[in-house]
């Protein structure tokens, strides 16, 4: 029985979330195994290679964006990227934001709130 479950987000840029799992110090690789738990792995385009003893893998889907799919069993995904993975969606989406804003000749600086959020400031060249 698979312990896989796909968090319900929108990958459209690869290197974007390569970009998060960087800054994120999370090793990644490309067509590998994601552990799960036991015995279960899940075949991924990319993997998120976690220090625990679970994985991330990064598939595509049928509309040409990518799913993200891991074991969220007893909490050791949680542990590190947040629920739902929150802390790697939040830079994938910081990102996925400053490279847009750059590549339409836009500025970006980015802080960091004392509650954990960034934000981002966007202003013209």
């Amino acid at each position: 029985m698979s312990h896989f479950t796909q968090i319900n987000t929108r990958i459209t840029d690869i290197a974007a979330l390569l970009a998060a799992c960087e800054e994120l110090k999370l090793e990644t690789a490309e067509n590998a195994q994601a552990r799960g738990y036991g015995s279960n792995h899940r075949e991924g385009r990319h993997v998120i290679k976690l220090r625990g003893p679970y994985d991330v893998a990064v598939n595509p889907t049928k509309d040409g964006e990518f799913a993200l799919e891991t074991d969220l069993w007893q909490g050791h995904v949680e542990k590190e990227l947040g629920p739902n993975l929150g802390r790697l969606r939040q830079l994938y989406a910081v990102h996925k934001a400053s490279a847009e804003a750059r590549r339409r000749g836009l500025r970006v600086r980015r802080s960091a709130l004392s509650n954990g959020q960034i934000r981002l400031s966007v202003s013209g060249m």
